[in-house]
């Protein structure tokens, strides 16, 4: 086997074995200022961290901090994240929930 053909080999296992971190997948979504909508869910890290977004929604972006703890941004469209106040906790009932009782907000997605 050729050296340059072993490099390629190499590199399409590394690439089938790398998680797939970034594929969207379609989901349903709660926000309290968007109601219930269908969205994309995206994994951003091994941590838990994600983001949403939907067409003609903010995309909404998670990241935690510690297990069961996150902050949270929101982008409508500016291209600029902006985070949104305080922390939110995971919702013990519906982990798919994430709750802030600074601002009473919800965000959830399954």
């Amino acid at each position: 086997m050729s050296l340059p053909l072993l490099y390629r080999l190499s590199a399409v296992v590394t690439l089938l074995l790398l998680p797939t971190i970034a594929e969207a997948k379609l989901a349903r979504c709660f926000t309290t200022s968007d109601g219930y909508y269908d969205c994309d869910f995206r994994s951003t890290d091994k941590d838990g961290s994600f983001e949403i977004s939907a067409n003609k929604k903010p995309r909404y972006i998670m990241v935690m901090e510690e297990p069961g703890t996150a902050s949270a941004f929101v982008n409508v469209g500016t291209g600029r994240n902006v985070a949104l106040p305080g922390k939110f906790k995971r919702n013990k009932q519906d982990l798919a929930c994430w709750f802030n009782t600074e601002s009473q907000t919800r965000i959830c997605a399954w």
